[in-house]
């Protein structure tokens, strides 16, 4: 299974789109910090979405597309299944 997710340093905050085939383990690596870049520098560890896919290419055409797209249809992607903006996270299972 791979997944393409969608984490926010808060509310509103600033955005940022990856894809990973274990989205436990890459959160946690966000949350502590652990790979020196864009979301250790702007504290971006909140996870407010994802979605899974079956097939790798799916999913990394997934993240390409929506790297490309408008922050305000971002937010409108997320805000449809989160609205509240919540951190995600708690609710993975390990």
């Amino acid at each position: 299974m791979f997944y393409v997710y969608m984490l926010s340093s808060r509310p509103q905050g600033t955005l940022y789109i990856g894809m990973t085939d274990n989205l436990l383990r890459r959160v946690w690596e966000h949350k502590c910090k652990a790979v020196p870049g864009f979301t250790a520098k702007y504290d971006v560890d909140r996870l407010v979405w994802y979605e899974p896919h079956d097939i790798f290419e799916a999913a990394l055409r997934r993240e390409r597309q929506l790297k490309e797209w408008k922050r305000a249809w971002k937010i409108q992607l997320l805000e449809a299944e989160n609205p509240q903006w919540i951190d995600l996270y708690p609710t993975l299972s390990s």
